[in-house]
């Protein structure tokens, strides 16, 4: 039975799912709630499970184990979730003599829209992927960036509530990168995305939860600010190592570094304007201010040691 609660605050609920490939158990009790609307990162090494949790969500393979909730409507359903969830698989292949503008049109009717509104809808993704000039061309004729945006394109059609990305800016040039994650930004609160990446500074500038995965199960999941503790430590990069302490707050010194942890419900606001005016004081001459640490210093934290 669906908690209709929990259903409207999350559109992917997994418990304890599993997935076995002979002895090998790709999703091993996988657990985690998506929350609706957020644009989440799914990240973990190669093996973790990332893709079979996709196409398990997709309901491109079945579970051997466990619930799972998609969209309040129970685990995927070709009807039930019908123009509700797209897909774009990391190694995405289009038919290669099809235009680009028969593809996104006959993907857009597989969304359920008419002929017409088909057409209009694929016009208005064109424009969003910058390839209007290239609706005529053969998906042969293009570039792997090029390509890459016809798939990301066809997963907008419509109105999907659920996309899942796999590695959707794998081999694009910085600036196509930014065209795509101003694309993903785009969507936030219109409908829920999941990102599989490895590229964490990406995910660090598109994402508002993540995901951490390894060896089939979920080792941290929040969001963003959580896990990257920007709400609870900040680091003052200085030109010069100082000795410093200030009641009331923890600081920890790392070379140039002063690592600041304020009390529990003090912003980062409110923790800049007790310590910065001290440093000053102390003949401080600061270079940077960061807010919690990287996704990238939160991802390695997590990782097992060898």
């Amino acid at each position: 039975m669906v908690d209709s609660a929990a259903a409207s605050k999350f559109a992917v609920r997994a418990h304890g799912v599993f997935k076995r490939y002979g002895k090998l158990n790709a999703l091993d009790g996988l657990s985690v709630d998506i929350p609706r609307g957020s644009i989440t990162g799914l990240i973990g090494p190669n093996g973790a499970g990332k893709t079979t949790a996709f196409s398990i969500f997709a309901g491109l393979i079945h579970a051997d184990q466990g619930s799972l909730d998609i969209l309040g409507l129970g685990p995927f359903d070709p009807a039930r979730h019908a123009g509700k969830v797209t897909v774009v698989p990391q190694d995405c292949e289009l038919a290669p003599h099809s235009t680009v503008r028969e593809i996104l049109v006959h993907f857009a009717q597989l969304q359920g829209l008419t002929r017409g509104a088909a057409d209009r809808d694929t016009d208005r993704i064109l424009a969003r992927v910058g390839l209007g000039d290239r609706q005529r061309a053969k998906m042969h004729q293009l570039s792997h960036g090029m390509k890459r945006r016809v798939a990301v394109g066809q997963a907008l059609l419509g109105k999907p509530e659920l996309v899942l990305l796999d590695e959707p800016t794998n081999g694009l040039d910085p600036e196509l990168v930014l065209q795509m994650r101003e694309l993903i930004l785009a969507q936030h609160g219109e409908r829920t995305l999941i990102v599989s990446s490895h590229n964490l500074a990406e995910l660090e500038n598109v994402c508002d939860h993540v995901v951490f995965m390894h060896k089939g199960r979920v080792v941290l999941s929040g969001s963003l600010s959580e896990v990257t503790q920007r709400a609870a430590r900040i680091s003052y990069e200085l030109e010069a190592p100082i000795a410093f302490e200030l009641p009331g707050v923890q600081v920890v010194a790392k070379g140039n570094t002063l690592q600041v942890e304020g009390p529990s419900g003090m912003s980062v606001a409110d923790v800049n304007q007790l310590v910065i005016p001290r440093l000053l004081e102390a003949g401080a001459r600061l270079v940077e201010i960061r807010p919690g640490k990287s996704l990238e210093e939160a991802y390695m934290a997590t990782r097992p040691s060898s």
